[in-house]
C-alpha cells in the first residue's frame, strides 16, 4: 500500500463540520415532492443522491465527521490562510480592520472543492461510476472535476451556455481533469431538446443546466447527480471555511464585527457565516452579516419567499426559498456563479427572520471594487468575489466617517484568472449594468405552485 502524502497543517484543520441545522431558532420547512408537493424522504432522493449525502441533508446533527480520506485531500490546499488587507486599509484611510479568507489556493482556484471532493468521496464509497453536474462560470464544474478525478469517477458537466462561451478556460480546466463539458442547453437530454426548440439562441441558465444534469443522472443506473450549493449537505461541507476563520481569528485575538460573502446559491457565504451564525443565535453575539448578490439576480432582495422548484423543468423537490421563480432566464453578467434564480433555505430562512442582511450591486461597481483591491493587494477576483469586496470597501468607507474600528471579513471565494475578458471589457467601459424589472419576476411567478408552509 503506498504512503499517505505528508500532511502540513494537518492537525490545523478542522476534523468536523458544522450543522446549523442543530441550532436554527425553529426548523427548515421540508423540500417537497414535484409530483406529490409531499414532504420527501430518502427513498424519493435515493435515484440522483447517495445515501451519505442523503443522510447529511436531513441531518440535525450538530457536528458531522469529516472522513480521513476527505481530509487528506484537502490538506492540499487547507487551511487557508486569513489576510489582513493592510494596503486596502491604507489606501481607504479607514480605522476599519480589513480580512479576508483567500479560498483561491485551492487547485481549481475557488472554495467549491470543499465539497466537491466531499461528494466525489461519498459517492465513490457507494460504488457510483459517474458524476452529473451543471456549472455556471464554471468554478463548480472544474472544482467537481477535480474531485471526480482524485476518486476515480468520470464527470459529466453541463455549463451555461453564456458561460461556456464567455469563459472557455474554465471548460479547457474541467477537461484537463477528465470531465466532458457540454454548453447547456444541449440535444443530449429531452429538456434540452425542448427548450432549444423553443428558444434556439437562449443563454441558458443554471435551472435549466440543473435540469439536463438531474435528467441525465435519474436515467442511467450507474450515475448520481452533484450539486454545487443551495442544499444542506453542501453548504455543510463549507463550514470547514468558517470553522478554520474562528481559530485563526482566535489566535490573533480578533473577533469581526461585520462578515460578507457574495451569494449566488449560497454555499461560500453560508460555509465562511454559519459558525459565526451559531454565536449570534446561541450566545447574542453582536454581529452583522450581510450577503452581496447581483442587481440583474436580486434573489435575495426582490425575490419572493416561496416554494419553488430548483431547476426549470421541474424536475428537482420544491424548496421554501427566495426565488425569482424557475423560469427565470438571467442577462449574461459576468458574474456566472451568481445567476442563479434561488438561494440556499438555509440562507433564506435567516434573511427572512432578520438574523442578516442582503444587498445588490451592479457589476461596474463591483468591478471598481475588484481593481481596487488588485492594485493595493494585489489579488484578482472573481467577478463573483468583486461583490463582497464591494460591500467590505463600503463599510470600510463608512466607519471612515464615523472613526469606528471595526473588524471586516469576507470569504474571497476565488481568484480571477479565468475571467481577464470580463476585465478587458470593464477598462474599456464597455460593462453594462442591469436591473432585473420586477414585472418579469412576477411573471415568472405565475409558473410556481401555490404551496401552503
Amino acid at each position: 500500500m503506498a504512503e499517505k502524502r505528508v500532511m502540513l497543517n494537518y492537525d490545523e484543520m478542522p476534523r468536523q463540520w458544522y450543522n446549523i441545522a442543530a441550532d436554527l431558532p425553529s426548523p427548515l420547512d421540508p423540500p417537497l415532492h414535484p409530483g406529490t408537493l409531499q414532504p420527501v424522504g430518502p427513498d424519493d432522493l435515493a435515484p440522483i443522491f447517495p445515501m451519505g449525502l442523503i443522510e447529511q441533508e436531513m441531518s440535525t446533527e450538530r457536528w458531522i465527521d469529516i472522513p480521513e480520506e476527505v481530509l487528506e485531500i484537502y490538506s492540499i490546499y487547507r487551511p487557508s490562510p486569513l489576510v489582513r488587507a493592510r494596503f486596502l486599509e491604507q489606501y481607504l484611510d479607514t480605522p476599519a480592520r480589513l480580512y479576508f479568507k483567500d479560498e483561491s489556493h485551492s487547485p481549481p482556484g475557488s472554495h467549491k472543492p470543499n465539497t466537491a471532493v466531499a461528494q466525489a468521496y461519498y459517492n465513490k464509497r457507494e460504488g457510483v461510476k459517474r458524476l452529473t453536474t451543471e456549472t455556471g462560470a464554471g468554478q463548480w464544474g472544474s472544482a467537481l472535476a477535480f474531485g471526480t478525478n482524485r476518486f476515480g469517477l468520470d464527470c459529466t458537466v453541463y455549463m451555461v451556455r453564456v458561460s461556456y462561451e464567455q469563459k472557455p478556460y474554465r471548460k479547457s480546466l474541467m477537461q484537463a481533469w477528465g470531465a466532458e463539458v457540454f454548453p447547456s442547453p444541449t440535444d443530449k437530454t429531452n429538456c434540452g431538446r425542448a427548450i432549444r426548440e423553443k428558444d434556439p439562441d437562449t443563454l441558458g441558465s443554471l435551472g435549466i443546466a440543473i435540469s439536463e444534469a438531474v435528467e441525465d443522472a435519474a436515467t442511467h443506473d450507474d450515475a448520481k447527480y452533484s450539486l454545487g450549493s443551495v442544499l444542506n449537505h453542501v453548504l455543510l461541507h463549507q463550514t470547514i471555511v468558517g470553522l478554520e476563520t474562528k481559530k485563526q481569528f482566535e489566535k490573533i485575538g480578533e473577533y469581526p464585527d461585520i462578515l460578507t460573502g457574495c451569494v449566488g446559491g449560497g454555499s461560500n457565504f453560508a460555509g465562511f457565516m454559519m459558525p459565526f451564525m451559531r454565536d449570534k443565535i446561541v450566545d447574542g453575539k453582536d454581529i452583522r452579516i450581510i450577503a452581496a448578490e447581483p442587481t440583474a439576480c436580486p434573489t435575495l432582495t426582490r425575490g419572493l419567499y416561496k416554494y419553488d422548484f430548483g431547476d426549470t423543468a421541474k424536475m428537482t423537490p420544491l424548496v421554501h426559498m427566495h426565488t425569482l421563480g424557475h423560469t427565470f432566464v438571467p442577462p449574461g453578467i459576468h458574474a456566472g456563479g451568481l445567476r442563479y434564480h434561488g438561494d440556499a433555505p438555509i440562507v433564506c430562512k435567516l434573511v427572512n427572520e432578520g438574523l442578516m442582511e442582503a444587498v445588490a450591486l451592479h457589476q461596474n461597481a463591483a468591478f471598481e471594487a475588484a481593481m481596487i483591491f488588485a492594485r493595493t493587494e494585489g489579488l484578482i477576483a472573481a467577478p463573483e468575489t468583486a461583490h463582497c469586496i464591494r460591500v467590505m470597501i463600503d463599510e470600510a468607507l463608512k466607519c471612515k466617517e464615523t472613526g469606528e474600528e471595526k473588524v471586516i471579513a469576507i470569504n474571497y471565494s476565488g481568484h480571477g484568472f479565468f475571467d481577464l475578458g470580463a476585465y478587458d471589457l470593464y477598462l474599456a467601459g464597455q460593462l453594462e449594468d442591469y436591473e432585473y424589472p420586477m414585472e418579469k419576476i412576477e411573471e415568472a411567478m405565475k409558473e410556481i405552485p401555490e404551496v401552503n408552509v
